[in-house]
């Protein structure tokens, strides 16, 4: 009786070509969580899935709708908090200084010895804190700097929701769609 060994290791690369894909996806949930763009890391799973089961699910248009979902939830995510500043009758520089101040906070929030709350909490800290110094700067007074910063963080969680719903979704998507194709 002969081995066949190209056989074992074509299912050998299947295997974990699939592990890839639910590892890619996993990542992509928690990066998500994190504030980070983990629907990308999604689309790669379901480019990787594409490759690994040929012309069956997931296919082009698939991967299309991926590229687009991805692409409108980063522009929505780097354009909130300053949707959020202005909704509340913020400046245009303050809804910039939310944008950069949540970018800088999600990377100083990593010195917040709390893993994933973390980067979290200074991304609604530094979004809310420049929003809020610069419409105090501008107004002088105290009450509607409040409540224009707080617009940035309503936004900001708001989005953070958003994207962990559509990366959810993308994974259920990819999943039921290659069990049932």
């Amino acid at each position: 009786m002969s081995v066949d060994w190209t056989q074992i290791a074509t299912t050998a690369g299947h295997s974990a070509g699939f592990l890839a894909v639910v590892l890619l996806c996993l990542a992509g949930l928690v990066l998500s969580a994190l504030t980070f763009s983990g629907t990308w890391l999604v689309l790669g799973a379901t480019i990787l899935a594409g490759w690994l089961r040929g012309p069956k699910f997931p296919g082009i248009v698939t991967i299309v709708i991926f590229v687009l979902l991805c692409i409108t939830i980063d522009v929505a995510e780097w354009l909130a908090g300053a949707w959020g500043v202005q909704k509340r009758g913020g400046s245009k520089l303050a809804g910039l200084a939310a944008m950069l101040g949540g970018f800088a906070g999600l990377f100083l929030g990593n010195l917040i010895p709390i893993p994933i709350i973390g980067p979290l909490i200074g991304m609604l800290a530094g979004s809310f804190g420049l929003a809020y110094l610069v419409e105090r700067n501008r107004l002088k007074k105290h009450d509607p700097a409040l409540r224009i910063a707080t617009g940035a963080v309503l936004a900001r969680i708001a989005i953070l929701l958003v994207k962990v719903t559509a990366t959810l979704g993308m994974i259920a998507a990819l999943f039921i769609g290659m069990a049932i194709a």
